[in-house]
Parts: structure tokens; sequence; C-alpha cells
């Protein structure tokens, strides 16, 4: 068996907080997408498990390094991702890159200020989706806009599973100089609720990808495939949403996701917009 279906969780695309690949995307293009989510997900687990050490994580994401190279074949979702890459003619940087903000997952569990974490998240987050825009075969111009998109993504859902991530894994990634800058201390994290100024801390980064939003609030209506650019308006939607509701709710007392039914209407909401404003 491969360390990373040793180390699998048993999450799947269905668990995500925002869609992935949807049956707004067609349907040539969902594969390799899904092999790049697959590889993706076999990766996190090896970095998120709870009882393997450091040194069984590290060798578990060099060897799907090495099969996503073709130096080794002992990780299925890297031969597929392989497979995916050859015959979508791409290269394998953005998998690389990812590969590398799980190894600072293993090796890094504090980040000291807002810099920091948005450099983590050019290994995190921005590679998925510019390797989402590279298989539509988009211009490379709106890397911009998907990095603002994917990091916001990437920093909600750190909001979302800030209580989870220190007391299961002790990983933090909201910022050290937030913390000492609203008086919060890095164990109010892992109380059952947030204390005034790690309130504050939260709500001013839920601020923070608002702007980040701002930013890739035209990124739909420049994405040539019409599909993708409503899947891509239907995640800027719920993001939108979720921040606010950061704003205003506590992460640690309640968990701040949509239900099925909520979920839906934004997205219709957003289909809607999308189509009215083309």
């Amino acid at each position: 068996m491969s360390a990373a279906a040793e180390l699998a969780s048993g999450k799947g695309h269905k668990d995500e907080n925002f869609p992935v690949a949807s049956h707004l995307i067609r349907p040539r293009h969902r594969a390799p997408i899904m092999a790049f989510y697959h590889f993706a997900r076999a990766a996190d687990d090896i970095a998120d498990n709870e009882s393997a050490s450091a040194d069984e994580k590290l060798a578990g994401l060099e060897a799907m390094r090495r099969t996503l190279l073709g130096q080794a074949d002992s990780e299925p979702t890297a031969e597929g991702l392989r497979a995916a890459l050859t015959e979508c003619r791409l290269d394998p940087t953005h998998p690389l890159n990812l590969l590398e903000a799980f190894r600072r997952d293993v090796t890094k569990t504090r980040y000291q200020s807002w810099d920091a974490l948005i450099d983590y998240c050019r290994y995190s987050a921005m590679p998925v989706g510019r390797f989402v825009l590279d298989v539509h075969g988009e211009d490379r111009a709106l890397w911009p806009a998907n990095d603002a998109l994917c990091a916001a993504l990437q920093i909600i859902n750190h909001l979302q599973d800030c209580g989870d991530d220190y007391r299961t894994i002790d990983r933090v990634y909201l910022p050290q100089d937030m913390l000492a800058g609203y008086g919060a201390r890095t164990e109010d994290i892992g109380a059952a609720s947030a204390s005034p100024a790690l309130r504050s801390v939260i709500v001013d980064m839920a601020s923070r990808c608002e702007q980040l939003l701002a930013q890739s609030a035209a990124f739909a209506r420049s994405i040539r495939d019409g599909r993708l650019a409503l899947e891509v308006a239907v995640i800027q939607r719920l993001a939108i949403d979720l921040s606010a509701r950061l704003r205003t709710r506590d992460p640690l007392s309640e968990r701040i996701v949509h239900r099925k039914t909520e979920a839906l209407g934004l997205a219709l909401r957003a289909v809607i917009g999308r189509w009215l404003g083309r």
C-alpha cells in the first residue's frame, strides 16, 4: 500500500467548501482537473495526518513527487496526474508548487505576518486555479485575478478551520504579528469560543479576504470559456458570502459553512448575474 493510501482521510471533492470541477465545467476538462484534485487530496492527507511522524510525511510527499516526475510508480494519484499532464501537454510546475506547500505544512506551524501567509498561498492555492486556467487554454494574463481569488479561498478555509487545525495538528495560519497586535494569544485559538481580541484578528483577516475578492471581481467576466466563467462566478459569490459571515460569526463556536440550499441559492444568483452581465 502506498503512503498516500495508508494516510488517506477518506475525504472527497464533495466535502470541500467550494465546487471542484462541477458539472458547469466541460466534460473534457473535468478529468484532468479531477486528477489534479485527487493528487492534491492525497498530498494534503499525508501532510495533515495526526499520527504519522514528520519524516514519514516528508517521505510520502517525496514519493508523490518522484512518481509525478516519472522517477517512480508508487503513488497512483501522482501517476494519474502525470498521465493527465501528458495528455494536456502541460508541465508539472503547478503540482510541484503544491507539493512545496504541503512540505511547509509538515515543517512550519506558524506564520509571522500576512505577507508570509500570502507567500504560502502562492504555493498552496494559486497553482490550483492556474492549473484550471491552463487546462482551458486561458490567457495567463488572468493569473493575477486568479491568484487573488485563490488566496482568499485559502484564507477563508484557514479561518473556518482555525480551531481544529490548532487543536489537532498544532498548526496556526493566523499571523503571529496580527495576534500580538490585537492582544490575542495563540492559545486562544483552542478555546470553545473566540475572545474579543481573537475576534478582532478574525474580522481583520476576513476583511482582507474581501479586499482580495474585490481584486478578483472582474475575473469571471474575463474568462473566454463560458462554462468556466460560470464556475468562477459561483465560487466568487460563495467566497464573498463566507467572508461576510466570518466578520460577524465565530468559527470556534460554530461551523461556518453553507448548507446545501444556501449554496444552491447563491450559485443560482451568481449564474443568473453572470448571464445578465453578458
